[in-house]
């Protein structure tokens, strides 16, 4: 079975694919992914193969990068930098072209080799001013 960090550095190669099966496969069928400057969590891996697509199409060229793993039994906690530029719908606004450099922090908890539930905290106010999206 694999580790916490294991199934982390899974997720990090499958997210600089764009592969949205990828992802989902790594996670538990019920997974509660919670982004925490949008509020309402993504339930289930079906949620997920919507999820990532959105992000692709936006941000075809996404890569993240990892500056920190930490690992603790079933937890990982990864410090990330995600740079892209936007070239498709984005909560509901066009693209602009605009680039994006900006940091976060997830935390997984992993049960079983597989993604039980991830939170992400990330600067909105960054990501959005980078993009010239209006804070709503």
């Amino acid at each position: 079975m694999k580790s916490a960090r294991e199934v982390v550095l899974a997720w990090i190669d499958a997210l600089n694919n764009r592969d949205a099966e990828a992802i989902a496969v790594l996670c538990h069928e019920d997974v509660v992914n919670l982004q925490m400057p949008i509020g309402d969590p993504s339930i289930g891996r079906p949620a997920m193969l919507e999820h990532f697509p959105r992000l692709f199409n936006a941000f075809p060229d996404c890569r993240v990068r990892s500056l920190q793993l930490l690992e603790d039994n079933e937890w990982a906690i990864l410090e990330w930098e995600l740079t892209g530029t936007w070239q498709g719908m984005f909560f509901g606004h066009q693209p602009n072209g605009h680039s994006i450099k900006v940091r976060g922090c997830e935390i997984f908890q992993v049960a079983n080799g597989m993604i039980k539930s991830q939170r992400g905290y990330w600067d909105k106010a960054t990501w959005f001013g980078q993009l010239g999206i209006p804070l709503e």
